[in-house]
């Protein structure tokens, strides 16, 4: 059981989450994201997980078979793609649904923040696209949202952080939508 550890690591990922979101232009989602990670459901589970070098969601499901605290994260915070999924009527099952923009972006500064804290030293701006891409075809998430994150990802890898921060602001005060 590692809280203090625990607590260190998931702050310091939501700090990061915050400045890369404050630099898109949606600093106030920023502040509220992975709150839930505080809450007793996630917060044991990740500090009893934890290992520091990928995610205690991971830990969880080796031992159990699934992951508690990520159902409980996924379905609270629209950021997450597996958030966005609702009855068909035409297929009669769950289907993955478009993301709002903003829960895009943020899933993006999620994702580089997450590849950040994990990969330290070691970290490029090609790490969060190389991520993305190697569950790409096992992913269940709409086609639309799945080619914007891509976008979003290959130009950090390929132009800097600095060029796709200013291209995501310029999108969120033009209110874009994909």
């Amino acid at each position: 059981m590692h809280p203090i550890k625990h607590f260190m690591v998931i702050t310091k990922h939501r700090n990061q989450v915050i400045k890369h979101c404050a630099k898109c232009g949606i600093f106030w989602q920023g502040l509220r994201h992975d709150l839930s990670k505080y809450t007793p459901t996630e917060f044991w589970q990740g500090a009893k997980y934890f290992i520091g070098s990928r995610s205690p969601n991971e830990g969880e499901r080796a031992d159990k078979g699934f992951s508690s605290a990520w159902m409980h994260h996924q379905g609270r915070n629209k950021h997450h793609f597996e958030y966005w999924k609702d009855y068909n009527p035409e297929t009669r099952r769950l289907s993955p649904v478009k993301m709002p923009y903003r829960y895009v972006v943020e899933m993006f500064c999620d994702r580089v923040a997450a590849s950040k804290i994990y990969q330290g030293c070691q970290y490029t701006d090609s790490h969060p696209l190389e991520y993305f891409m190697r569950a790409k075809t096992t992913r269940a998430i709409h086609p639309e949202t799945s080619e914007e994150l891509e976008f979003l990802l290959n130009e950090l890898a390929n132009h800097g952080e600095k060029h796709i921060f200013k291209i995501v602001k310029q999108r969120i005060k033009d209110k874009y939508e994909y």
